[in-house]
């Protein structure tokens, strides 16, 4: 098992990322995201807190270091494959804070991936304004990262079962099942820190994505937020104004045709 963990802060209000949080997908580092559905969503009548249940459907490409312990055929070509993200959010806005959790819901054999976020209102005291007026309320996000890999552990079991069926028979079945046991343990570290690696950069386009969202809700509100979340879902499907079409419109110097 392996953890990660970041700390940020936003330079936004505590309603503005809570906001941003929801409308986040898509964005221009967020192109992966297919679709992203509401599953289910109350406030409690005693807490006043929104509890939100959604499923995101991403496109993913399996790291090469994780593809070679798979069957062959078990992903697509050059490790392309689909997953769904369960995410669970809980919002308390008098107090000021938000809970998420996130895990996946599809190749949790291979790697499970349990995602943290714990976002808190930042009051920060009046200061005199140097640079134009200061900020009034900031967002801190705390992000923990758990990963658990059991890569190899059914195959290691069913054969840990068979040397202690015949231990009696031949005395080197439990030196077998030692080392049989610290190769599958070291896959699953392998697996489990590709994860980790996937995750900082990962972690990095979530945050650069925020922000888009948040300069799209400063400047334009709703309205803006959303035909952005138009443009980008169009760049990421390659419409109208996708990036093959607009490499095609280009001259040879990288310029607009003028044909």
């Amino acid at each position: 098992m392996k953890f990660y963990e970041s700390s940020f802060n936003y330079d936004y209000t505590f309603p503005a990322v809570t906001l941003a949080y929801f409308l986040r997908y898509p964005n221009p580092y967020s192109r992966h995201v297919l679709s992203t559905d509401v599953i289910d969503r109350y406030v409690d009548p005693d807490t006043q807190r929104l509890h939100t249940l959604r499923l995101h459907l991403k496109k993913s490409k399996v790291p090469a270091g994780i593809l070679k312990f798979l069957p062959g055929g078990l992903a697509g070509p050059n490790g392309s494959s689909q997953s769904y993200i369960l995410e669970r959010s809980t919002i308390d806005v008098k107090e000021g804070w938000m809970e998420t959790e996130s895990k996946n819901m599809e190749w949790t054999g291979i790697l499970s991936v349990v995602e943290r976020q714990s976002y808190r209102r930042q009051r920060l005291p009046d200061s005199p304004a140097i640079d134009g007026p200061q900020p009034k309320e900031t967002t801190s996000c705390r992000t923990v990262v758990t990963f658990v890999s059991k890569l190899g552990q059914g195959k290691l079991l069913g054969r840990k079962k068979h040397d202690q069926a015949s231990s009696s028979e031949d005395d080197e079945a439990p030196k077998q099942g030692f080392f049989a046991s610290w190769s599958t343990a070291g896959i699953q570290r392998t697996v489990e820190l590709i994860g980790v690696k996937r995750t900082k950069t990962a972690l990095i386009n979530g945050k650069e994505g925020m922000n888009v969202v948040l300069e799209r809700l400063r400047n334009g509100g709703v309205v803006a937020v959303l035909e952005g979340m138009r443009r980008d879902r169009q760049e990421a499907l390659g419409g109208p104004d996708g990036p093959y079409k607009r490499a095609w419109l280009k001259g040879p110097n990288g310029d607009q045709d003028s044909d």
